[in-house]
């Protein structure tokens, strides 16, 4: 019975990743706004580089069925990973993407657990990981 939920979680955060992905190459200046300042690698480098991750993990969710579990934990950690950015973006009160307030960017970062519990939940990660601590 969870199986279509799950399922229809999975292609819509593929979905999002895809989109999100190639939108990193049409607005890399909001991208760019979301690196922090003290990140050692170029800005520009970073937009391009996680938007080829985006659209690789987005594919992977749909085309990698047998690896389903491995690819949620990656979307998991992308979405970790990207969190600093986030919080830098909170709190040197960057502009980008329509989140031009404090709260509006504050609201974003409480929103970025709920990214990580989709990621496990819809590819049955979090399930796979416990069921194999179950078994000896």
């Amino acid at each position: 019975m969870t199986e279509l939920p799950r399922t229809i979680a999975r292609w819509l955060l593929a979905a999002f990743l895809v989109l999100a992905g190639t939108a990193h190459f049409w607005s890399r200046e909001q991208f760019r706004a979301q690196v922090p300042q003290w990140f050692p690698v170029d800005a520009d480098v970073v937009v391009l580089a996680s938007g080829v991750v985006e659209i690789a993990l987005g594919l992977a969710l749909v085309l990698l069925p047998r690896h389903r579990a491995l690819v949620g934990w990656l979307v998991a950690g992308l979405f970790v990973a990207v969190f600093p950015g986030n919080v830098a973006q909170y709190l040197e009160g960057t502009d980008a993407f329509g989140l031009d307030t404090d709260s509006a960017r504050l609201t974003r970062l409480l929103f970025q657990p709920f990214l990580v519990l989709w990621a496990v939940w819809s590819t049955g990660a979090w399930r796979r990981l416990r069921s194999r601590r179950r078994t000896p």
